[in-house]
């Protein structure tokens, strides 16, 4: 298996492939770093609907907005990528999500859509979906894959409930407290229920109008700005 393609992330520099996350096995002293000397270590966030041409779009280009308008370079240990379980291969993003994302200050150049696969779920150091169903799929490929994959917006619940000063500082390390930060909203899982089956439910847009595609902009917006700040540390 190869690991996802470059350049759909914010991470920077050379990264490792599967399997050989700096850090494990390595003293502090022995982990290389990029060429502005940043960690080269990163935390992979993985964004999943169906087609990959609509709502992970959004989410995926939202999120890496959300990173580079707080952190900066600082964020670019984060990559930030997207699949989907019928992914559209090759395709472009629907034009309405480029339309959304415009609107938001958020990039849409260059997308192409993708089938989710083994390697990607592997790779994943934390799995967003759109719905419960794709959570489902996520977790049924294997790989360990069921403490690290919510939906959106049931993470977005776990980590309103979580107290940002159980975290590591960002001065410790961003994919420490990521990290940190995906363990934390775990432990909650079974302690924290959603108040309705459709509370944790990012429903599709494909082939609605604009308008529709706007108010499901707005849900991915809504839920991921405490998602970014529990993730950075530094609020919108």
């Amino acid at each position: 298996m190869t690991a996802p393609e470059a350049g759909r992330g914010i991470g920077i520099g050379e990264r490792p492939g599967i399997g050989e996350r700096p850090g494990v096995g390595e003293s502090p002293a022995e982990i290389t770093t990029t060429f502005v000397g940043l960690p080269r270590d990163t935390f992979r966030i993985l964004h999943v609907s169906t087609g990959n041409v609509c709502r992970s779009p959004i989410t995926e280009r939202l999120t890496r907005h959300f990173v580079t308008e707080r952190l900066g370079v600082l964020g670019r240990p984060l990559i930030v990528e997207s699949a989907g379980t019928w992914g559209h291969e090759g395709a472009p993003m629907e034009t309405h999500a480029e339309t959304v994302l415009a609107e938001f200050g958020a990039d849409a150049s260059g997308f192409v859509g993708r089938e989710l696969l083994d390697e990607h779920v592997i790779t994943a150091d934390l799995v967003l979906t759109a719905t419960r169903d794709h959570r489902a799929q996520v977790i049924s490929m294997g790989h360990s894959a069921g403490l690290r994959t919510f939906t959106l917006k049931e993470f977005t619940r776990l980590v309103r409930a979580i107290d940002p000063a159980t975290l590591p500082p960002l001065e410790d390390g961003l994919v420490r407290r990521a990290r940190a930060l995906v363990r934390a909203a775990a432990a909650l899982r079974g302690w924290l229920l959603a108040p309705s089956v459709e509370a944790d439910e990012v429903y599709d847009p494909y082939g609605a109008p604009l308008t529709f595609f706007r108010s499901i902009g707005s849900e991915i917006h809504e839920a991921l700005d405490p998602v970014v700040t529990a993730l950075t540390g530094v609020p919108s």
